[in-house]
């Protein structure tokens, strides 16, 4: 079984007994006032996302499709300036070290974009069948432990994996401090 195969049913009802074992599965713990309530709203969010990936809908149909509590919790989308006009061959390449500069992002941004609010446009990126090969986590399963903590198993191909998008998903839904 790939793991992605019956992700929406693990999302919605958990795992059933004849679910592979042996996937590397790694618990992220949050906490929450109401941890099941975080739970209930990543699960609504993510459900919506994987029910679409065998027909990826556009750009701007996704606010539609999405929770309107989740659209608002993200970052604005960037909107593009319109390049200027450089002629003089030099000056084009100066212009173009400058913009590619400003798209690389710098360990002090990168850490502060963890912490940030995410675009819309940017987390659903790492989901888009088309942009990606292989995601990093899929939902395995999720619950409570105690009140206050709650808990999302999630299977991966590896660790490190790609946290991020899955940390957004837990603190637009209410959660903080989520880690492994």
């Amino acid at each position: 079984m790939r793991i992605s195969d019956n992700e929406l049913r693990r999302i919605r009802s958990g795992p059933a007994d004849d679910d592979d074992e042996g996937l590397m599965l790694v618990r992220v713990f949050f906490t929450a006032a109401d941890a099941a309530a975080v739970i209930a709203r990543a699960r609504e969010v993510l459900g919506r996302v994987v029910e679409r990936m065998d027909s990826w809908p556009a750009e701007e149909e996704w606010p539609e499709i999405l929770p309107s509590w989740f659209v608002e919790r993200s970052a604005p989308e960037a909107k593009p300036s319109a390049p200027a006009l450089v002629f003089d061959p030099a000056d084009r390449a100066a212009a173009w070290l400058e913009r590619w500069q400003a798209t690389t992002p710098k360990e002090e941004e990168e850490a502060a974009a963890d912490k940030a609010p995410w675009r819309l446009s940017d987390w659903l990126s790492y989901f888009d069948p088309d942009e990606v090969d292989d995601r990093s986590w899929w939902w395995w399963h999720a619950g409570t432990d105690a009140p206050g903590t709650g808990w999302i198993d999630v299977a991966t191909t590896g660790l490190p994996f790609g946290t991020g998008t899955l940390y957004w998903l837990i603190e637009a839904s209410g959660g903080t401090d989520p880690g492994y």
